[in-house]
């Protein structure tokens, strides 16, 4: 996941077939960074920073230089008492959705200003060519199609996230969610592996990615970029893109003690639906090509 420390907040599942939280020797859950969870904002920042001054300036296409190949994706062992047995496609995740077009992701979001309470609405663009694994237990967790276990060991089907918060935030680098639990440990009894695609590269923010704690760890928890970190590359699944970015910038900006929100973001809730991607219709109206997820 990201920082380790006991106050990492982001999906940490278990390589294991059982839940971490069913293994006392496991390691609690942390967020999606490679680097130490000890590691500060502004330490975080700086080595952004340094990483990114580092990197060749000639760009080509708009974009850096910088090289992601695209991984084999492994198999994972399934839990033992997952209903699915970890079976479950992008096919099962879409049944019955009606409409066209993209597949998008609705996050209504309510949150605490200056002592002024406000909403708005995220609409992201789930990659489901690129991560069609990730986009398939997203959607399924948000439509409350795939099941996931509770905190009690139930397991269950039921929107994963509507009511949930954003637990983890570091201006400057990320927004992290999807803990049903809210404290950053809680996982979905399960595990899916990382796809890492050609080209994805945390160039932006805005990016909609899975958190974990290593590789093939992802679960349900994931993150938002609210600035480039390139020193994510090749270890994070990216698997759709957020917009307005102002709106995911505005949640970054949060009162936060730490990495905690003194007053979380709440996701009211998720709706999955198709259409036409925000990404495409910002690219027409300024006559650019469309963005390259």
């Amino acid at each position: 996941m990201v920082p380790r420390s006991p106050l990492a907040l982001l999906v940490v599942v278990s390589m294991a077939s059982a839940p971490a939280s069913s293994c006392s020797k496991d390691p609690p859950a942390e967020p999606p960074l490679p680097d130490p969870l000890e590691r500060k904002a502004s330490e975080i920042a700086r080595k952004m920073s340094k990483e990114t001054s580092s990197e060749d300036p000639a760009r080509s296409g708009g974009r850096p230089r910088r090289k992601v190949s695209a991984k084999p994706v492994v198999s994972v062992k399934p839990a033992e008492d997952d209903p699915l047995q970890g079976q479950w496609t992008l096919a099962d995740a879409t049944k019955d959705l009606k409409g066209n077009g993209a597949l998008l992701a609705d996050l209504e979001i309510d949150l605490s200003t200056k002592g002024s309470e406000t909403s708005g609405k995220l609409t992201c663009t789930l990659f489901e060519e690129k991560a069609p694994i990730t986009v398939a237990n997203f959607t399924g967790l948000a439509r409350g199609l795939r099941p996931w276990k509770t905190a009690e060991g139930k397991w269950q089907k039921k929107p994963a996230y509507d009511g949930t918060i954003f637990h983890r935030i570091i201006k400057g680098f990320m927004i992290q969610g999807g803990d049903a639990q809210g404290t950053g440990m809680g996982e979905p009894g399960y595990v899916i592996p990382d796809e890492i695609w050609e080209d994805a590269l945390h160039d932006r923010p805005g990016l909609l990615c899975m958190a974990n704690r290593g590789p093939n760890t992802n679960g349900a928890q994931f993150f938002i970029t609210d600035a480039p970190a390139p020193h994510l590359d090749n270890g994070y699944t990216i698997f759709g893109e957020c917009t307005p970015v102002d709106l995911v910038h505005r949640i970054a900006s949060v009162e936060v003690k730490g990495e905690r929100p003194v007053h979380p973001p709440r996701i009211r809730k998720v709706t999955i639906r198709r259409g036409v991607s925000p990404l495409a219709s910002a690219s027409a109206s300024t006559g650019s090509a469309p963005t390259k997820p």
